[in-house]
């Protein structure tokens, strides 16, 4: 029975290693998004506070804006993740070319990109929309009561 040589499972521990690095940094990557959607969208909500507080007066229902500030969080991680998934894919033709291979990305790589971006944007919306919906018109949202 004939056993690998050192040589090979030196480069197989190495391939295992930058495989972990590149999911620790996709991690990362995703994390860092994450903060900048939410951090976008709860300054979106704070900002419009009296647009927030006239469409409560009109009989908007709290269901109406989480549903507004969800989309506008979605559509902003789909956009986000759209130049992301193309520049990952911009790069890997690129390094592709100049390597001599051919370009090969996976459907399931595109789809795993915007889906995150779709995940990550629906919970990073969800919180400021929900928590600002959920005011009366006249407590926090004209902005004369607050100044």
């Amino acid at each position: 029975m004939s056993q690998p040589s050192s040589a090979l499972v030196a480069r197989a521990d190495a391939q295992s290693a930058l495989n972990g690095l590149f999911l620790g940094l996709g991690a990362v990557a995703l994390l860092v998004g994450a903060v900048g959607v939410a951090n976008i969208m709860v300054i979106s909500v704070l900002e419009r506070r009296s647009e927030i507080g006239l469409r409560r007066a009109l009989g908007a229902t709290r269901g109406q804006l989480r549903t507004q500030f969800l989309a506008e969080a979605i559509m902003l991680a789909v956009l986000g993740g759209g130049v992301g998934v193309g520049a990952g894919a911009l790069a890997t033709a690129v390094y592709a070319s100049i390597k001599g291979w051919a370009t090969v990305i996976p459907a399931l790589a595109w789809g795993g990109g915007l889906g995150a971006a779709i995940v990550i944007g629906a919970v990073a919306g969800l919180l400021p929309g929900r928590e600002r919906s959920s005011l009366s018109p006249g407590r926090c949202c004209w902005p004369l009561s607050s100044r």
